[in-house]
């Protein structure tokens, strides 16, 4: 089997030698490797073109869930597995999968895991992978990136400047049928169920269906959502709508911050999001 690593190394707040682990893994072993370390402001083409030239049998991202949706992109819809190696700050993804966040055991599933087909979505130019969305969170993206800690505290930080700061929008659904309008916090579109912090967003999501959710945040409700964290009761509807669709349009009155995987893209008026199922092939622990 020959392994093609793609290495993000600006990947989370770590002080370990992302090649050299792996060189050191596989040392004994008769699979063969490539590794490649991604330059800064690396192009797709660059990234399909080394994929092209390794004829690999799996291509793994080694980082966070902005690294492993840049090889997503490059392997949708083709029959190349990807496997994980979680070494980003959140890691999202590959809590969501069941892959473990240690990176010696992360590298032991890439061989002998199974295989699953997963979907992703399509928002607006973007592949969702994990989870996306407008308003609340994504401000708080924007202003995690801008400090100088990492980890909960800065995310802490994060999220008080957030609450401080974020107004709530006006939005409007325009689901496969109804159309809904609403003030919001924030509205998730989300293909997998918690956040990289542990937080559920989504209890009912699913990555190999054929739907995807919206998450309808009326107010800034994380109590709401820490009930269902720890009781698994349901949402109140008055505070969170969860709806179940193949795509949607979310449409605000002024511009709303939006990330997509944990990568702050803007500010946006518009986002359209649809389904496309069976889009990649993940390499997980065997059962």
């Amino acid at each position: 089997m020959k392994l093609l690593f793609i290495i993000n190394p600006g990947s989370g707040s770590h002080d370990i030698n992302l090649k050299e682990v792996i060189n050191a893994h596989f040392k004994a072993k008769d699979t063969t490797i490539d590794l490649f370390e991604l330059p800064e402001d690396c192009s797709l083409d660059k990234i399909k073109e080394k994929i092209a030239k390794a004829k690999a049998d799996r291509v793994v991202a080694v980082g966070g869930d902005g690294t492993l949706k840049l090889v997503a992109e490059c392997l949708l819809n083709t029959k190349t597995p990807i496997g994980i190696v979680p070494a980003g700050s959140a890691n999202g993804m590959a809590k969501e999968l069941g892959i473990p966040t240690a990176i010696e055991e992360a590298l032991a599933i890439l061989e002998e895991g199974s295989l699953q087909k997963i979907h992703v979505v399509k928002l607006n130019n973007e592949i969702c992978i994990h989870l996306s969305d407008l308003g609340f969170n994504a401000y708080l993206v924007k202003k995690f990136d801008t400090l100088p800690q990492r980890g909960m505290w800065g995310y802490a930080k994060a999220t008080w400047h957030a609450l401080w700061n974020h107004k709530r929008m006006e939005v409007q659904l325009k689901l496969q049928n109804e159309t809904v309008t609403s003030k919001a916090a924030m509205v998730a579109i989300a293909n997998a169920t918690m956040y990289g912090s542990g937080l559920k967003i989504n209890p009912n999501g699913k990555l190999d269906d054929e739907l995807f959710e919206v998450v309808l945040v009326k107010d800034y409700s994380y109590l709401e959502i820490l009930k269902i964290w720890i009781t698994k009761l349901p949402f109140n509807p008055k505070k969170i709508e969860v709806f179940q669709t193949a795509e949607v349009k979310v449409s605000s009155k002024h511009k709303a911050h939006f990330q997509v995987d944990g990568e702050y893209i803007g500010r946006v008026n518009t986002v359209t999001a649809s389904i496309i199922p069976a889009a990649i092939t993940v390499v997980l622990p065997k059962a």
